[in-house]
């Protein structure tokens, strides 16, 4: 598209959840030197938004139980807002000691799942987000709040949609800013995802709205151009494609941020963000983690990076 269709569309934000959703399921260490050194290099590539670590128990999450040290040891940028998971208060406190711009709070709409995940009822994480959202407000940071599992759950299978919108109305009831849709194990489909993003509009501005999509039955991209196309604006992504919940059977990863701003690029539809870079750097994970990563750009290019023709085709 040329540059006054490409004017048309508003800008799609992508926050890069690699350094948590990403690496919270990998089974071997990757040193904080690593993840600062990481989240720095993404820092530069254009985002506004990273989702650099957090503060779960380390039992629960060993790879991630170095949260102090990541989030103390990163170079703070203008314009980047560094968000942290926080499970319960002490979570809370941990991340505000350490400088997090934003908590990130996690409660399922699956009662299964939560449990699994959380260890206590949706009806006893609800309670406990009241301490939180206190302590956030007398501290001046940002607060959002994952729905997780809004569009299926690997263990009762399909959520009451107007479950899901209960919980957003809590949410918003409590004084928690921003809301993300989260599908925890890829069970959503366009269809559904356009119905639920209209629906969350009616509560909430875009600006305040996340999805959060992973890809674990190929449908990751075709859900985020249904939720764009529906109004949504804000989208959760992992470069290289990493991630996966540990306590979802089946869980695979996040889509892949370079595939998805690879996607907006051929579209016309403005991210700000640095494609070549982050080739580049997604090209360094295998060798970061010991294996291969499931995004696709890395591996074949970009449409513009053409090749030789062979010797044995004739002039």
């Amino acid at each position: 598209m040329n540059a006054h269709e490409s004017a048309q569309y508003d800008t799609l934000i992508v926050q890069e959840v690699a350094p948590r959703d990403g690496l919270q399921i990998e089974p071997t260490w990757v040193e904080t030197a690593d993840k600062i050194a990481l989240i720095d290099a993404l820092s530069t590539a254009g985002f506004t938004r990273i989702e650099a670590g957090s503060f779960v128990s380390p039992k629960a999450v060993p790879a991630l139980r170095d949260g102090e040290a990541v989030f103390q040891g990163i170079r703070r940028h203008s314009g980047v807002i560094f968000v942290a998971l926080v499970p319960n208060l002490k979570g809370a406190e941990r991340a505000l000691a350490s400088g997090a711009d934003e908590l990130n709070l996690v409660m399922s709409a699956s009662q299964t799942h939560n449990r699994a995940n959380m260890r206590m009822s949706c009806e006893a994480s609800l309670e406990a987000f009241g301490d939180i959202v206190a302590l956030a407000k007398r501290s001046g940071v940002r607060l959002n709040a994952t729905v997780a599992t809004a569009f299926g759950c690997p263990f009762e299978g399909s959520i009451d949609e107007a479950r899901v919108f209960a919980i957003v109305d809590a949410y918003r009831e409590m004084g928690i800013e921003g809301v993300t849709l989260a599908d925890t194990t890829g069970m959503a489909n366009p269809r559904q995802v356009a119905r639920m993003v209209r629906r969350a509009l009616d509560r909430l501005p875009p600006h305040a709205l996340t999805l959060h999509f992973h890809n674990t039955r190929g449908l990751g991209l075709a859900n985020v151009l249904a939720a764009y196309e529906a109004g949504a604006r804000r989208f959760d992504a992992a470069l290289g494609g990493l991630g996966g919940c540990p306590f979802a059977p089946g869980a695979s990863g996040n889509i892949c941020t370079e595939d998805l701003v690879n996607m907006c690029e051929q579209m016309g539809i403005p991210t700000g963000i640095d494609l070549p870079k982050l080739i580049a750097l997604s090209r360094t994970l295998p060798a970061l983690l010991g294996h291969d990563v499931p995004g696709q750009v890395a591996k074949a290019g970009r449409n513009c990076d053409l090749h030789p023709v062979p010797h044995a085709v004739p002039a």
